[in-house]
């Protein structure tokens, strides 16, 4: 079971089955049986479920960045090979362990798994489940733990952003940047700035509600922030990209601004030069999402909460750039022995659908 992206512009792809008839003894997974190569769709069995666990039928899985970078070996978490990657997912409960009372069979719920999501079934502990307000389709909802889990962590919780301030977003196109200008723009009323590199990721990151774009693959990034807001700077930069575009952000940022570290899809990280926090007062800060699941549950679980509120008013909009069906990637891995997991940021799968109409 894997995504192919549509194209590099598009920050997710989905993959997508008909729900079977429930639980069997076997269940299919996605295994990476060895780093840096396809994954394989192999027969995996079954086994019961302890009493503070819950048994999940897997209708969508996430296709995030880490995992791929985690089947590269490339990631700080390396989980003993084989294993499943999807760290997010949506679905039904089947069964749940005899000492759970949070969630009962046939509730919808989305879940953070670390790395086992990419498969028909997952047995998780229930305090990583959120139940999925009626409204939220099982798509969307899987959109939402790590993309506009890390959103809102960075934008409500590190940089405490407020209304009207102007907030640069790079690498804006991908699946953290459309979800942090989603949140910025359409939840705390912010003035956003996106930053991609190239014209139709800039398109992209209009449509979700930037106010404004710049192209740093035509150009420097400060001195076209500087054209937008003038010399006073932003108050806020969420960065994902590290190197000379983390550089260029950190310098755009207004007195007493705050610029927060979310990852380095660029490949480089870069040396903070500690006399521009001393200049212009401001905070540089990082936020790894997954770490606040042992070290701030509260805050953690109070995140996706949001999300999903946000969700089921309809003030943010998940973007799903694609859909396909297990069956047609299943076919394909068949004939060529596996199946390849997409080298694009943000892309998405997903295991099961009970929709017929989700198609490419």
């Amino acid at each position: 079971m894997a995504a192919v992206a549509r194209g590099r512009g598009l920050p997710r792809a989905w993959l997508c089955r008909r729900a079977g008839p429930g639980c069997g003894r076997h269940y299919r997974a996605a295994l990476c049986t060895e780093l840096k190569q396809p994954l394989a769709i192999e027969e995996v069995a079954s086994r019961p479920v302890r009493p503070h666990e819950v048994r999940v039928d897997v209708h969508f899985c996430g296709v995030n960045f880490a995992d791929i970078l985690v089947c590269r070996g490339q990631y700080q978490e390396k989980p003993q090979l084989p294993f499943t990657p999807g760290m997010e997912f949506s679905g039904t409960v089947l069964e749940t362990g005899t000492d759970v009372s949070t969630v009962k069979e046939g509730d919808r719920v989305i879940g953070v798994s670390g790395f086992n999501g990419m498969a028909e079934e997952c047995i998780i502990d229930p305090k990583t489940l959120w139940q999925i307000p009626e409204r939220v389709p099982l798509r969307e909802a899987a959109t939402l733990p790590v993309s506009y889990g890390t959103a809102i962590l960075a934008l409500e919780h590190r940089a405490c952003t407020r209304p009207g301030e102007t907030v640069l977003v790079t690498a804006a196109a991908g699946a953290t940047g459309l979800a942090v200008v989603d949140v910025a723009t359409n939840v705390l009323q912010a003035q956003v700035i996106a930053a991609a590199g190239s014209d139709e990721k800039c398109k992209l990151a209009m449509q979700k509600g930037a106010q404004s774009t710049v192209n740093y693959g035509q150009g420097g990034l400060k001195e076209a922030v500087r054209k937008l807001v003038g010399s006073g700077g932003v108050s806020v930069a969420i960065d994902t990209v590290g190197g000379d575009v983390f550089l260029e952000a950190l310098r755009s940022l207004a007195w007493e601004g705050r610029i927060v570290v979310v990852g380095f899809a660029g490949g480089t990280i870069a040396s903070v030069p500690a006399n521009l926090l001393l200049l212009k007062n401001v905070s540089a800060m990082g936020l790894y999402w997954g770490r606040y699941k042992e070290q701030n549950f509260p805050v953690f679980s109070r995140t996706l909460s949001s999300a999903l509120q946000y969700c089921q008013q309809g003030r943010i909009q998940p973007h799903i750039g694609a859909v396909f069906k297990l069956e047609e990637r299943e076919r394909e891995s068949t004939s060529r022995g596996r199946s390849r997991l997409p080298a694009e940021q943000g892309a998405r799968c997903g295991a099961r659908s009970q929709d017929p109409g989700i198609m490419t």
